[in-house]
C-alpha cells in the first residue's frame, strides 16, 4: 500500500502549514505560537479532546475511534534551533536568529496531516494520543511530558516517532530494534593556574598547558579505557584560555561531549574524566574542578514495536525501501524518554538530497510529509483493527 490517497489529497495544505511553521520558528519549551497553530488545525479537524499547557507548550489531542481497544501515541516535536537561516526562500525564517533546521515544522505537518485523516475517517478501534512536543532540541521536553503524567493520564500503551533524514533516498525507512540513538552527557573542565608574563613562563603554572596535556589524556579514554566491541565518543569540543600574546592566563576551560549505550561505559567514562582532570592538574601543580551534566539517555527500541512498525512502513514505501537493523547512531534524541515509558519504536525517513540537519541551508522536503502522515495513520489503523 503506498501513500494513503486521502492524504495525498492534503498535500497542499501540508505544505502551507508546514511553510508557515518554518516562518515562525520557536525554541525550547516557549513554542507557544506554533502549539496554538496546531490547535487551531486540531479544532479544524473535529478531534475529540485538546489538551493544551503540557510541559508549558505541549499538547496531547485525543481521536477516539471505533469501539473499545488501547490508546496508541504518535509524536511529534515542534521547537527550532538558535541559528540564522541562510536559504533565501520565500518562506524563510521571519525570526532572526532562529530557524527550523532539524525538520520539526516537517514532523510536526505530518502529524497534523494523520490528525485530520484519522480524525474523518476514524477506521480504528480505542483512541489514538497526538502528542506535539516542545523541547526536543535542548531541555527535554519529553521528559517533562513523561513527568507531567501524559502516559498514565491519558492510558498510552504505546508510542511511535519519525524523523526526517537528509541524504537517505527519498521515501525510505531506516531502524533498528534496541538502541538506535545514544545517551549524550556534557562534561565541562575548569583548571586553575598561576598567570604571569608569557616571557617568564617558570614564574607561572600555565593553564594553557596544562588543558592541552588533558585533551591529549581524554583521548585515552575510547582508545584504552573500553572494551572495544562497545560504542562510545568522548570529545572536547571547546578550549578557551588567555586574551593577549604575552600573557600566561589564570585559567583555562574545556567542555565537549559524551555519547554511549552502555551505563556501564558511560559510568566508566565518567570515572576516567575526573582521573584524568585531576591528575593531570596535580602533575602541573595546578588545581581543577570537573562536572558532568547528565543528559539523554539512550533511546532503546522496543523489538516487537519495531518489527511492526517496520512492516507498516513497508506498507507506505515498498519491500526494498526499509531497512530493519541498522548500525547505531551516535546523535541522541529525548523520545528515549518516552520508550523509557512505554514500549515503541523511533524510525527515520529519507527525505532525499539536501542540507543536512542543523545546517542554515536546511530545508524539510514538503514531498516526504504525506509519506510521514501515511505512515502514522497506518500504524494507528494496523494496531488498532475495527
Amino acid at each position: 500500500m503506498p501513500v494513503v490517497n486521502r492524504i495525498a489529497d492534503y498535500a497542499e495544505d501540508m505544505k502551507r502549514w508546514r511553510r508557515y511553521l518554518h516562518q515562525h520558528p520557536e525554541l525550547e519549551f516557549a513554542c507557544h505560537k506554533t502549539a496554538a497553530f496546531v490547535a487551531e488545525r486540531l479544532r479544524e479537524f473535529g478531534v475529540d479532546e485538546i489538551h493544551e499547557g503540557i510541559a508549558t507548550s505541549g499538547i496531547v489531542a485525543i481521536i477516539n475511534g471505533q469501539g473499545d481497544g488501547d490508546t496508541i501515541g504518535l509524536r511529534a516535536d515542534m521547537d527550532a534551533l538558535p541559528m540564522q537561516e541562510m536559504t533565501k526562500l520565500d518562506y524563510a525564517s521571519t525570526v532572526p536568529g532562529m530557524m527550523h533546521a532539524c525538520g520539526h515544522d516537517g514532523h510536526t505537518t505530518m502529524l497534523l496531516g494523520a490528525a485530520r485523516y484519522l480524525a474523518e475517517t476514524r477506521k480504528f478501534s480505542g483512541r489514538v494520543a497526538l502528542i506535539f512536543q516542545p523541547a526536543e532540541e535542548e531541555g527535554g521536553g519529553a521528559d517533562i511530558m513523561v513527568q507531567e503524567g501524559i502516559m498514565d493520564r491519558f492510558g498510552i500503551s504505546q508510542v511511535f516517532g519519525v524523523h526526517n533524514i537528509p541524504g537517505l533516498e527519498f521515501g525510505h525507512f531506516y531502524t533498528t530494534p534496541g538502541p538506535i540513538m545514544a545517551a549524550v552527557d556534557t562534561f565541562e573542565i575548569n583548571i586553575q593556574g598561576q598567570g604571569g608574563h608569557g616571557a617568564y613562563p617558570q614564574d607561572t603554572i600555565d593553564p594553557v598547558v596544562i588543558a592541552v596535556a588533558m585533551v591529549n589524556a581524554i583521548q585515552t579514554i575510547v582508545s584504552r579505557n573500553h572494551d572495544t566491541r562497545q560504542q562510545v565518543v568522548v570529545s572536547v569540543t571547546q578550549i578557551h584560555a588567555g586574551t593577549v600574546n604575552n600573557v600566561i592566563p589564570d585559567v583555562s576551560y574545556l567542555n565537549g561531549t559524551i555519547r554511549t549505550f552502555d551505563k556501564d561505559v558511560q559510568q566508566m567514562v565518567h570515572r576516567r574524566l575526573d582521573e584524568i582532570v585531576q591528575g593531570t592538574a596535580a602533575a602541573y601543580g595546578s588545581t581543577a574542578e570537573i562536572s558532568i551534566e547528565i543528559g539523554y539517555p539512550a533511546t532503546v527500541n522496543h523489538a516487537a514495536e519495531t518489527r511492526f512498525a517496520a512492516d507498516v512502513a513497508r506498507e507506505v514505501s515498498g519491500a526494498n525501501a526499509v531497512a530493519d537493523a541498522v548500525d547505531m547512531e551516535m546523535g541522541a534524541e529525548d523520545f528515549a524518554y518516552f520508550l523509557e515509558a512505554r514500549p515503541g519504536s523511533y524510525l527515520f525517513l529519507g527525505a532525499g538530497d539536501g542540507a543536512g540537519l542543523h545546517h542554515p541551508k536546511y530545508n524539510f522536503n514538503d514531498d516526504v510529509a504525506p509519506v510521514g502522515a501515511s505512515f502514522f495513520a497506518r500504524i494507528v489503523e494496523r494496531a488498532q483493527p475495527v
